[in-house]
C-alpha cells in the first residue's frame, strides 16, 4: 500500500457512497470487489499518521458495513481508532457519530447513545450545527426505543439548531427524516405525513432515490393508519423496487415488513403471513434489529395475522416466506395479488 493506492480506494468509496444514494447496484459491487484492500487503506492512513483520512474512508463505509452484515468489523475498527485518537473538534465529533450510527442498527443502543452524546458535545463546542443535527437525530433514535416524545424533543432542538440550513443539509437532513418517524410513532400522524411528503418531494425534485423509498416507506406506514391503503400500497411497492437495485439485506427486510403491514390491512392475510415470515428471515440474515418504528408495525401486523388465521397457518406461511430464496422472495412480494382470497 502507498499513498497513491490508499487516495485512489478513498475516491473510490467516496463514489460508492454518491452512487448509493442513486441506488446504483454497483455501490456495493465496487467496494465488495476491493474490500480487503480497502481495509488495508484504512490500517495505513491511520499508521503513516492521517488519523483524520482514515475516519474519512470509514465514514465512506458506514453504509457498506451496515449493508453487508459487517457491522462487527466496523465496530472493532471505530473501537481501535478512536482509542487514543489525535484528532480533535469536527473530525472526533464525525467519527464518534459514525461509529454511533453504526452500531446502533446493530442494537447497541447504549454505546450508541454514548458515542452520540460525544459527539454532540464537540459539535456544540465548535459551533457546527449540522453535526449538532446529527448527533441529535442519533440521541432521538436512540430515545424512541423508549420516550417519543423526548425524541420529537430532540429533533426539534436539531430543527431549530439547523433553521439557516438547506433541507439536504446531511445533518438537518438526517434529523427531518428521524422526526417524521417520531411524530408517526407519537401519533401525530397528520404532522408526520407533513414532513415526510416534504421530504419524498425534495427527494424526487432532486433525484436522490435514497430519500425517495426512505420516505416512501415511512409515508406508506402512516398512509396506512389513516386508512389510504391504496396510497400505502403504492408507496410500499415503490421503496421495496428501488431499495431492492442494492444489496442491501437489512433495508430489504423493511421495506418486507411494509408490504406485509399493509396486504394484511386490505384482509389478504395468507399473503400478508408469507411476506410476514420473509421479512423476519430477511432481518436475521442481514444480522440487524428491528427499528422502533418497524418493531411496532411488525407486531401490529403478527397480532392482526394471529386474529383472522389459525395457529398452525399462521406459522406454515411464514415459515413459506422464511425459506424463499432471495430472487423469488423479491418477485413474489412485487407480485399482483395472486388467487389468495381476500377475508
Amino acid at each position: 500500500m502507498d499513498g497513491d493506492i490508499a487516495a485512489g480506494l478513498l475516491e473510490l468509496a467516496e463514489d460508492a457512497q454518491r452512487r448509493r444514494r442513486r441506488q446504483d447496484p454497483e455501490a456495493e459491487r465496487m467496494l465488495e470487489a476491493r474490500y480487503g484492500e480497502l481495509r488495508e487503506a484504512l490500517d495505513w492512513y491511520a499508521a503513516a499518521g492521517l488519523p483524520g483520512t482514515a475516519f474519512r474512508l470509514a465514514s465512506a463505509l458506514v453504509s457498506f458495513w451496515i449493508a453487508t452484515k459487517r457491522i462487527g468489523e466496523g465496530d472493532t475498527w471505530f473501537d481501535r481508532a478512536l482509542e487514543g485518537t489525535p484528532v480533535t473538534g469536527v473530525t472526533l465529533a464525525r467519527a464518534l457519530y459514525d461509529h454511533g450510527y453504526l452500531v446502533f442498527w446493530a442494537g447497541r443502543y447504549a454505546l450508541a447513545e454514548q458515542r452520540f452524546r460525544a459527539s454532540l458535545a464537540l459539535g456544540e463546542r465548535d459551533g457546527d450545527p449540522s453535526l449538532q443535527a446529527l448527533a441529535l437525530a442519533g440521541l432521538a433514535r436512540v430515545a424512541i426505543n423508549t420516550d417519543v416524545e423526548e425524541a420529537v424533543r430532540l429533533l426539534r432542538q436539531a430543527e431549530a439548531v439547523t433553521a439557516g440550513l438547506d433541507d439536504a443539509d446531511l445533518g438537518r437532513s438526517s434529523a427531518l427524516h428521524v422526526l417524521g418517524v417520531a411524530l408517526q410513532m407519537a401519533g401525530d400522524l397528520t404532522a408526520a405525513r407533513e414532513v415526510m411528503a416534504a421530504r419524498l418531494a425534495t427527494g424526487r425534485s432532486r433525484g436522490d432515490e435514497f430519500v425517495v423509498w426512505v420516505e416512501s416507506a415511512n409515508l406508506s406506514m402512516v398512509e396506512r393508519q389513516l386508512g389510504n391503503l391504496d396510497r400505502a400500497e403504492e408507496l410500499s411497492r415503490e421503496a421495496l423496487t428501488l431499495c431492492a437495485r442494492r444489496a442491501d439485506a437489512m433495508a430489504t427486510a423493511w421495506m418486507f415488513n411494509g408490504l406485509a403491514a399493509v396486504t394484511a390491512a386490505r384482509g389478504r392475510f395468507e399473503r400478508a403471513a408469507t411476506l410476514h415470515g420473509l421479512a423476519a428471515a430477511q432481518l436475521d440474515r442481514a444480522g440487524g434489529e428491528w427499528p422502533a418504528d418497524e418493531r411496532a408495525q411488525y407486531e401490529e401486523t403478527l397480532a392482526t395475522l394471529g386474529a383472522h388465521l389459525p395457529a398452525d397457518d399462521l406459522d406454515r406461511l411464514r415459515r413459506r416466506g422464511a425459506t424463499l430464496p432471495a430472487d423469488a422472495a423479491l418477485t413474489y412480494a412485487l407480485s399482483e395479488v395472486d388467487n389468495e382470497r381476500a377475508s
